[in-house]
């Protein structure tokens, strides 16, 4: 199982973390994405780390803002979101999934992911 948390209600320019733990199951085998469904949006993948953690990947509006990253011994990935925009305003999952041997594997696709956290809501003010 999966949980997200760390969202809120922030300031435009300001920052929150975000934290994704596992539980019934480590996280060391599993490439980690975080996702973000905007009110009246589709979802769509933001970042994601690989099973190594040396391999990472951001959509490129976030570039520069966002960093993810993973404590395998907290079993935890994070997103660490600055100069956080009202445009950042949504839910925010994040999903696991298992590639095997290819632990420097990223994706932004939901199909690529197996397992899901429930979301954390992310509001912004201008």
């Amino acid at each position: 199982q999966l949980q997200a948390s760390g969202g809120g209600l922030v300031q435009a320019g300001g920052s929150l973390r975000l934290s994704c733990a596992a539980s019934g199951f480590t996280l060391d085998d599993y490439t980690i994405g975080w996702f973000r469904q905007a009110p009246g949006k589709e979802r769509e993948g933001v970042s994601s780390i690989s099973a190594s953690g040396g391999n990472t990947y951001y959509i490129e509006y976030v570039k520069g803002r966002f960093t993810i990253s993973r404590d395998n011994a907290k079993n935890t990935v994070y997103l660490q979101m600055n100069n956080l925009q009202p445009e950042d305003t949504a839910v925010y999952y994040c999903a696991a999934g298992s590639f095997g041997q290819y632990l420097d594997y990223v994706s932004v696709s939901e199909n690529a992911y197996e397992y899901w956290g429930q979301g954390t809501l992310v509001t912004v003010s201008s």
